[in-house]
């Protein structure tokens, strides 16, 4: 827009007027005529006419000395006798001839200056907007088959909301090499090295965090690299290789595969990612019990680097990330885990005491730092639609929210890997799956809904078809054993069950294997449908049925949970805040949590 001087003649018609703008005059001229009723204001747009004077541009002032005598006349017309004096009733004629005309040119300017105003701010909004979303990368949701369906919906049209954040190790990026070293390992492919659920429930009241360590071995199903469309075979080894066989959506089959609950999203971030979305967070307070340095020992290579002294502490960046990649300090992959559901927690309460949502510059921080540090399925990879996925998670109140680890136990292949805990495992993906708050912290009604808000999510079926029951092989052990003395003959009735349900093939085995719940188990993925079918006939629960190398046919072993009957028990379901005590739950109230330091690495 070109500014004019006072006084230039005409300067007005460098202005827009509000109707070459698409504005409404009507919407500011209220007693103005049509133009087949008056002469005045017909055109595109009002030129200087007799009884008015020229509307200075936007910004100029009259310069000293260049405005009116003091008591001149200033209407273009000197009065008669050419003296300059005005007529007698000039002063009662000029306001009603030019102050309405000239106050509505003076609401046209505003109007087209807000006009630009808006035109450009939405401009920049708009390219700002691109921005981010050139940020963000995706992929498939899932690239491997699971056999879990989306479960259906409350009576108010609501269902659970499941998360998978996947923490990469990849070296691929200088930068990551700099913050996590390993330089020979740069070219291999990354490995998931933190893995945690987050569910969100129906109703949006609680939200509860499953993390699964590192070197869990389980069931990893066949998947599909979608770059190189290189195909995995199914295999049964530690969880953190599923995001080398096929990438996140290989991680999140995994995952639904073990628990039976559908995940909606996943998110990764590498080392450098997480340096970035901890500077745009800013302060968050964690604490050790003693001073801590996590470096290399004799025969223990790597360490994080964090050196703390004993206490509470602000860390973010580079410190922050040295906290979540502390292993050896904090005694092992559970320490680990611990010590991020504590930085997990603390941040929440942070950046809610901060109202970042409503904090414009907070916000655009942290928008910027997320989508060039996360990457993301794809059915969330717009902007608006991860700010729309933040805005579900924003209020739910921290002393709703509760951090846990899968129980595990020594896995009996190698003593360095853990496997899941059945039972108490088994509790938790069933509070999920229900849709049941791992606290006790809502209202009693909702504390008495065993059921949870939700439905059910639906029970895993395998791809694989089932060969017919009297071609089935099936072994039955007795587990029954353990803290209570051992059922007499328990395999060979349920073998007996079987045989009358048309498995003409089941025979009793003469081992007895103490354990909790009663298990279907399969040595190779062609025999998981028979395995599945053998559970449906007896009424076990498809969420009991695993692959596992300790057996070579389908095999079931009737546990402690099932001492009597012909049929498969049903158990009552879990409560609000059933969480077993294996799982070492965080409430994200809690703010006197402080991590233990494993005496080697204190200084």
């Amino acid at each position: 827009m070109r500014q004019g001087s006072v006084g230039r003649e005409g300067a007005e018609e460098d202005a827009p007027q509000a109707r070459e703008l698409g504005w409404d005059d009507s919407l500011y001229d209220g007693d103005a005529k049509s133009p087949e009723d008056s002469g005045a204001d017909s055109g595109p747009g009002p030129g200087p006419g007799p009884d008015s004077e020229p509307v200075p541009a936007l910004g100029s002032v009259p310069a000293p000395g260049t405005g009116p005598e003091p008591g001149s006349a200033h209407t273009g017309d000197a009065g008669k006798g050419g003296k300059g004096e005005p007529p007698a009733d000039a002063a009662a004629q000029q306001p009603a001839k030019g102050g309405p005309r000239r106050m509505r040119r003076i609401i046209r300017w505003a109007a087209a200056v807000l006009s630009l105003l808006i035109l450009g701010t939405a401009g920049a909004g708009y390219l700002y907007y691109q921005h981010l979303n050139g940020n963000i990368r995706s992929g498939e949701r899932s690239n491997g088959s699971s056999g879990v369906d989306k479960p259906g919906a409350n009576s108010a049209g609501q269902t659970p909301l499941n998360i998978l954040l996947i923490g990469s190790d990849s070296r691929a990026k200088a930068e990551n090499v700099k913050l996590g070293g390993s330089r020979d390992t740069a070219d291999n492919p990354p490995l998931g090295d933190v893995q945690m659920l987050v569910h969100v429930s129906a109703d949006r009241k609680n939200a509860s965090v499953v993390s699964i360590p590192r070197d869990t071995r389980v069931e990893i199903p066949e998947c599909e690299d979608a770059g190189t469309g290189e195909v995995f075979p199914a295999t049964d080894t530690i969880i953190n290789e599923s995001l080398a066989r096929g990438g996140p959506g290989c991680t999140l089959a995994t995952w639904e595969k073990l628990t039976g609950v559908y995940i909606d999203h996943w998110m990764t971030i590498d080392f450098s990612g997480v340096v970035k979305m901890a500077d745009a967070i800013g302060d968050v307070k964690v604490c050790v019990k003693d001073n801590i340095w996590d470096r290399p020992r004799p025969g223990v290579p790597g360490g994080s680097g964090l050196k703390l002294t004993a206490g509470v502490h602000d860390i973010k960046g580079e410190q922050a990330l040295q906290w979540l990649r502390t292993r050896h300090a904090f005694y092992s992959d559970l320490g680990r885990a611990k010590a991020q559901h504590m930085y997990l927690n603390s941040m929440i309460r942070e950046l809610q005491s901060q109202n970042v949502f409503t904090d414009a510059p907070r916000l655009t921080d942290l928008a910027e730092a997320a989508t060039k540090s996360l990457e993301v399925s794809e059915e969330v990879g717009t902007v608006k639609k991860l700010f729309d996925l933040g805005m579900q998670l924003k209020d739910v109140p921290s002393d709703r929210i509760t951090m846990s680890t899968m129980p595990t136990v020594v896995d009996a292949q190698d003593p360095n890997h853990l496997v899941p805990d059945e039972a108490d495992a088994g509790t938790m993906w069933e509070m999920l799956r229900d849709d049941v708050a791992f606290d006790r912290n809502g209202s009693a009604s909702e504390a008495a809904k065993s059921g949870g808000s939700g439905k059910k999510t639906a029970d895993p079926v395998s791809g694989d078809p089932a060969a017919e029951p009297a071609e089935t092989g099936v072994t039955v052990r007795n587990g029954t054993g353990g803290e209570q003395v051992a059922v007499r003959g328990r395999a060979a009735d349920i073998a007996d069950v079987l045989v009358g349900k048309g498995y003409a093939l089941a025979t009793a085995g003469t081992q007895q294997v103490p354990q909790e719940k009663t298990t279907v188990s399969f040595p190779t993925a062609d025999l998981e449908g028979d395995a599945q079918a053998v559970a449906k006939a007896l009424g076990i629960p498809p969420t009991s049925v695993k692959r596992s190398t300790d057996v070579s046919g389908v095999t079931v072993v009737v546990g402690a949970d099932w001492r009597d009957g012909s049929s498969y028990p049903k158990a009552a379901p879990p409560k609000a805040g059933a969480v077993p005590d294996s799982a070492e739950a965080i409430n994200g109230s809690d703010k006197d949590a402080c991590m233990d330091v494993y005496d080697k690495y204190r200084w």
